[in-house]
């Protein structure tokens, strides 16, 4: 090994020491928006499925609902038209009443079947928005980390420290997902 080499190599030894305590907390800062990262990813991914998987519950419910008021409309109409036909036909009659107390039990249902729809819809809108802050979490966690990583390409601080805000404001963020039902609540906005 030349002088030249051993002097360089020395240098590069006293300035990685130099540098060593703030690149491992630089280092340790990445890793852990890293983690919250894939965490939020995870949690955005679940209430998305979540989202979607209720939609299809909803669009079941108003299926339902549609096929109960079609089945109680037509019901009232052969009622009627029973009617209209039978006053002389005992058997007419009875099939009417028949008719009536189907529609009749169908109307109730269908009214059950319409708050459960919009129950559904309102679990939707919550999932969707819990989604909304697991999406914006993961966003700003991603810039996070990729603005600490340039600290040590650049060895300079400030993005240390810009990143590790931008980490900050993803986590709280994501707590959001948690939190804005009960927000709601306090502030008296229905979560649901």
């Amino acid at each position: 090994m030349e002088a030249s080499e051993v002097h360089e190599l020395q240098e590069n030894q006293e300035h990685a020491s130099e540098g060593g305590g703030n690149l491992k907390r630089v280092s340790f800062s990445m890793s852990l928006l890293a983690v919250l990262l894939a965490m939020t990813s995870v949690l955005g991914h679940r209430t998305h499925t979540e989202a979607v998987l209720l939609q299809s519950r909803v669009s079941d419910a108003w299926n339902f609902y549609q096929a109960k008021k079609i089945r109680s409309t037509e019901a009232n109409l052969a009622g009627d038209v029973l009617t209209a036909m039978g006053p002389a036909n005992n058997t007419a009659s009875t099939t009417a009443a028949k008719e009536f107390a189907y529609a009749k039990k169908e109307s109730a249902d269908v009214d059950e079947k319409q708050q459960e729809a919009r129950m559904l819809e309102a679990e939707v809108e919550v999932a969707e928005r819990k989604a909304g802050w697991f999406d914006l979490g993961e966003a700003l966690l991603q810039i996070g980390v990729i603005i600490t990583s340039i600290t040590l390409l650049t060895r300079r601080q400030v993005y240390w420290h810009l990143g590790t805000v931008f980490g900050v404001l993803g986590v709280l963020a994501a707590s959001m997902a948690f939190l804005h039902p009960w927000i709601m609540r306090i502030f008296g906005h229905d979560a649901t």
